[in-house]
């Protein structure tokens, strides 16, 4: 790929929109970067009535998506890039075995035409799982991502007791179990990206995103991940600019 570059060929999974717009905002595209991690996630036992943390679970998925992210970085770093803009995490599952997934990190590696340095404060290529269209307005307005940065937490929603659930029959009535232990797990996850967003120097996060799966775990299992882009400021004036009208052409 370095070849490609260096006659000025690239890949990009922007669309033609971003790559318009990262390219007026001073970034040239230089390859589609990908990291993968085939990983197996170990077992852990919860009893059937307690809320808890599933940390053996918890430490696999977000080990294995470090994994993957890592070596995208390194893909970027051999190009030469300030960063990758649009990345992607995803999880696939395959016929080897119900307890092995491969997490996959793929994004678009760019570099700042002027030759300004704008990598994450710790010297390697900031990440982004900002749009090209949202990576633009953010850089007008004075502000840069220096890191995409995720928090996660696998728990364990405890049953209700049989007892308790004839009680509820034919009532409205909050379950305070279910209640606490899903704030409980969003709580987690959203603490531990914020520690993250700490550690890269950032002074904000935009665009979070909290998601949640089971991964076929069971109802009971459930996964919270938050993600976001780690940003800070490039100057003092944050002007934005004022919207225009746009009128589409198509009927």
């Amino acid at each position: 790929m370095r070849q490609d570059i260096a006659r000025g060929f690239f890949t990009s999974d922007l669309s033609v929109n971003e790559f318009l717009l990262v390219k007026e905002a001073g970034f040239e595209p230089l390859g589609l970067v990908l990291g993968s991690s085939i990983y197996h996630i170990g077992f852990q036992q919860a009893a059937w009535n307690q809320n808890m943390e599933m940390r053996v679970l918890t430490q696999a998925m977000y080990h294995a998506r470090e994994l993957a992210m890592t070596r995208m970085e390194e893909e970027a770093d051999q190009l030469g890039a300030d960063g990758i803009v649009g990345v992607r995490l995803t999880i696939g599952r395959y016929d080897w075995g119900a307890d092995m997934a491969e997490f996959i990190a793929v994004g678009t590696a760019v570099r700042h035409a002027g030759g300004e340095l704008q990598r994450a404060p710790s010297g390697r290529p900031f990440t982004s799982d900002l749009s090209g269209q949202d990576f633009s307005t953010l850089l007008r307005a004075g502000y840069r991502p220096v890191g995409l940065v995720m928090g996660n937490c696998v728990y364990h929603v405890a049953r209700q007791g049989m007892m308790q659930s004839m009680r509820n029959i034919g009532r409205n009535v909050e379950m305070t179990n279910f209640t606490q232990a899903l704030y409980d797990a969003r709580e987690l996850a959203m603490s531990r990206m914020q520690s993250e967003a700490e550690s890269v120097q950032a002074e904000g996060l935009v665009g979070v995103r909290l998601n949640q799966a089971s991964h076929g775990w069971g109802s009971h299992v459930i996964e919270f991940m938050a993600i976001a882009t780690a940003v800070i400021a490039t100057k003092a004036d944050h002007t934005i600019e004022r919207p225009a009208l746009v009128l589409p052409l198509t009927g």
